[in-house]
């Protein structure tokens, strides 16, 4: 068991290379928390490409994503960094310029499709998004449905069986890589995540590959002591990566805060892809690896985003 456990202990680069291109992909994550940001960073700097993308609450994970070009088609309900921008700057530009191709769903309807694929099913009844036009208008193509990777429908509305009453059924979603940040891992891959897991338990489960990038490698006999608050057990973990501040510039509940500073300053040179492409060029690809970019932003930045281990967060964080 040990040798196989540490088969799985890797690089970012050793395991971004588990993710071709063309890949079916999920980030685990919500808005402002715990997206894999170590790990998008490194797809970035290997020009992977025409990645199809599902996400429930994504943010500037996937915009950089868009930006670099890394993205083709996307399903997704929202993305965005919550106060710091309405929406994506590159994924608004994509979309409205036709770069990318995107299908939209409720946030309940993805947590219920990523389920669905966890369960092994294929589809999920539901009556989320019911008297919406999202249930009217199909972003996908023909052309884009004839992929057998995608479902042949966004979804069906039918009469329930048994009740007579309107549902709609929605496609499961198995993706071929799903990478996911959590605070604790152990050596042979079960994941503990402390505060709300959002969709990554879900994201996790229905994924082919497990990515899983941590701030902590601890040995498994810590998080037998309390085995009900590990979320995704270590046979479904294909990858692990020790990268501490891995979600920066998203905060780590217990480890960190969100970064307000640099997600206003991504928000502001984002909007143009001359400016956008200089912040690549100065924080991804004129940095060599994480280390040299957590080098970047600095101790004392890092120092202030501290959180503090009872309440989970950075209580003298100026927001504003």
């Amino acid at each position: 068991m040990a040798s196989e456990a540490n088969d799985k202990i890797m690089s970012l680069r050793e395991a971004a290379k588990l993710v071709p291109s063309g890949a079916h992909i999920s980030l685990g994550g919500f808005t402002t928390q715990r997206h894999p940001m170590a790990f998008v960073h490194e797809l970035i700097r290997q020009k992977k490409r025409n990645l199809h993308f599902y996400g429930h609450s994504p943010g500037g994970d996937l915009d950089m994503l868009i930006g670099a070009g890394c993205i083709k088609r996307v399903e997704l309900a929202y993305e965005a960094d919550e106060a710091f921008a309405r929406i994506g700057p590159c994924f608004r530009r994509a979309v409205e310029g036709g770069k990318i191709e995107w299908e939209d769903y409720s946030n309940f309807g993805m947590v219920q499709r990523f389920a669905a694929g966890a369960m092994g099913i294929p589809f999920i009844p539901t009556r989320t998004m019911l008297g919406s036009d999202i249930v009217k208008k199909e972003g996908f193509s023909e052309k884009t449905r004839s992929d057998p990777k995608i479902a042949p429908k966004k979804l069906a509305v039918m009469n329930c069986p048994f009740t007579g009453d309107k549902i709609i059924l929605l496609p499961a979603i198995q993706t071929d890589v799903t990478i996911i940040h959590a605070q604790v891992v152990d050596a042979q891959g079960t994941i503990r995540i402390y505060g709300q897991n959002f969709g990554d338990e879900q994201q996790a489960k229905c994924a082919k590959k497990l990515i899983v990038t941590c701030e902590e490698i601890v040995e498994p006999e810590e998080l037998r002591e309390y085995p009900e608050h590990n979320l995704i057990p270590f046979f479904r973990v294909n990858a692990i990566v020790k990268v501490p501040y891995g979600a920066h510039p998203y905060a780590c509940y217990r480890y960190y805060d969100y970064d307000p500073e640099f997600l206003r300053m991504y928000h502001r040179v984002a909007r143009n892809d001359k400016t956008f492409r200089e912040f690549l060029n100065e924080y991804v690809f004129g940095v060599s690896d994480w280390e040299k970019y957590l080098t970047k932003i600095g101790d004392r930045k890092l120092r202030a985003l501290k959180a503090d281990k009872k309440l989970g967060y950075a209580p003298a964080l100026k927001r504003r």
